[in-house]
């Protein structure tokens, strides 16, 4: 896996992730579409490119919108994930249709970059989090100490020094007796703590409690905003406190979590999200054929269809909308949009929008050659996953390669028959076929299990040929 360093993606063009090296990555995981990854590698690397350029001209460059069309299960929305997974960038995939029913049912068109801005936050956070993850548990492993070894109180006997008062010269008393001692337990203590031989024992913590929280409708579509009330009346609840009694473990990780509070600046955060947002979000389309057409004659379905690309325009050429981390502009976000465009075609859709997704790329069908490659190569290849969840259950299953061939004859076959949904088949199949080795993985510990070419004859062989029965099964 490439590594980067998170923030500063976007801020040197010496940065590992070359095109070359960005459909190296999306190889180990994506079989074929090489049209479709070389059009996300560039479209990443222009935006380094962009950010390199000089102020005023970098406001004057904008992004390369891509429109991916192909039929559905061809990886249109995997290679988009792997991509801002690869460089850690806020993804969102919205459904293009869900916005034609606004109101109670459907969302305005601004909820994407909201739902972006949100995911953002948690990206930034969760970054900061790690870095005082260890200063965090530090702090919280003292905290948990002192409760279970309370600090013995300061004893004062007369004849001994008084305690100095500040401010005023004074001698250092010798520790009192039993000071060293209590320190040496303390070190037992954490020295127990670390190898778990506390874990059966309680304790009593302090945690906050929950906080209230509203929604707030808007104008902008009725958006649920999520406002906390405690950002808005801290007095409301009162910073108050409950005590639970949880075993050490649960406390080490309720105190270490407070900690980690403590040492992270959400403003700081809320800036951070804000700018990853903008320089760096991704969002993914889905289903855009769904709503282009034009309308004509001022009503039927069409009319909403085009309400939704009007609504989409603003957002896609560059407008600024309003979070609860603050105000994002949209000018330099990476939009994605994909389609089969079976009943329609891009043209369909308006000039403007046409004009916003410059880079058009066709993502070709899989064939039967591509669900071998699926079944066996990826890093997260399927039979890799289900030899892997009944491993867990002590059963070794292996597929030898005329199993493999099979299952790649029967996917493509039904696909040709049926509704050809690509590579989503396979898994209807390959679930079929190890559906009895799953169901009894309990009671076949220790054994090795080897699923042939009649295996799955056997287990495919009559539902498949049998048309009607195939619609619902496969």
């Amino acid at each position: 896996m490439i590594t980067t360093e998170p923030g500063s993606l976007y801020n040197r063009l010496n940065d590992p992730l070359t095109p070359k090296k960005i459909v190296e990555e999306l190889d180990k995981y994506i079989i074929g579409q090489a049209a479709a990854k070389r059009a996300v590698a560039v479209a990443l690397r222009n935006r380094l490119r962009q950010q390199a350029l000089e102020a005023v001209l970098r406001e004057e460059v904008a992004p390369k919108n891509i429109i991916m069309i192909g039929p559905t299960g061809v990886g249109k929305t995997e290679i988009a994930r792997r991509l801002a997974k690869l460089t850690a960038s806020p993804f969102l995939k919205v459904e293009a249709s869900k916005f034609t029913e606004v109101g109670y049912v459907g969302r305005d068109v601004e909820s994407m970059i909201r739902d972006l801005a949100e995911i953002a936050f948690n990206l930034v956070r969760a970054e900061k989090i790690a870095s005082v993850q260890e200063k965090a548990k530090a702090a919280a492993e003292e905290r948990l100490l002192d409760l279970l070894i309370p600090p013995a109180p300061p004893s004062y006997r007369p004849g001994e020094p008084a305690p100095a008062v500040p401010g005023e010269p004074s001698w250092a008393p010798p520790p009192p007796p039993g000071a060293a001692s209590a320190a040496t337990s303390r070190e037992k203590m954490r020295e127990w703590l670390r190898a778990g031989k506390l874990n059966d024992r309680s304790v009593e913590v302090e945690v906050p409690e929950g906080g209230a929280s509203m929604r707030l409708f808007t104008q902008q579509g009725m958006e649920e905003m999520g406002i906390n009330l405690q950002d808005i009346m801290p007095g409301l609840m009162g910073g108050r406190r409950k005590t639970r009694k949880v075993k050490v473990p649960e406390a080490l990780d309720l105190l270490g979590r407070e900690e980690e509070e403590k040492l992270i600046d959400k403003d700081e955060i809320s800036r951070e999200a804000v700018e990853r947002a903008e320089t760096a979000g991704i969002v993914f389309i889905d289903e855009i054929d769904k709503v282009a057409g034009k309308g004509h004659g001022g009503q039927g379905p069409d009319v909403s269809r085009e309400g939704v690309q009007r609504d989409l325009l603003p957002i896609v050429e560059g407008s600024r909308v309003s979070t609860r981390y603050g105000l994002i502009r949209t000018d330099h976000i990476l939009f994605i949009a994909a389609g089969a465009f079976h009943m329609t075609k891009p043209s369909d859709l308006l000039p403007e929008l046409q004009g916003r997704f410059p880079i058009r790329v066709e993502l070709t069908p899989l064939k039967r050659e591509d669900f071998v490659r699926i079944l066996k190569e990826p890093q997260n290849a399927l039979i890799l996953q289900y030899t892997s969840l009944l491993a867990t259950e002590g059963v070794e299953v292996t597929f030898s390669e005329d199993a493999v061939a099979a299952l790649a004859d029967y996917a493509a076959d039904i696909n040709d028959r049926l509704e050809n949904i690509g590579a989503r088949r396979l898994h209807t199949v390959l679930e079929k076929v190890v559906e009895e080795i799953s169901f009894n993985a309990p009671d076949l510990a220790g054994t090795r299990v080897t699923i042939d070419r009649t295996y799955v004859d056997r287990c495919l062989k009559d539902i498949a040929g049998d048309q009607d029965l195939s619609k619902y099964i496969l």
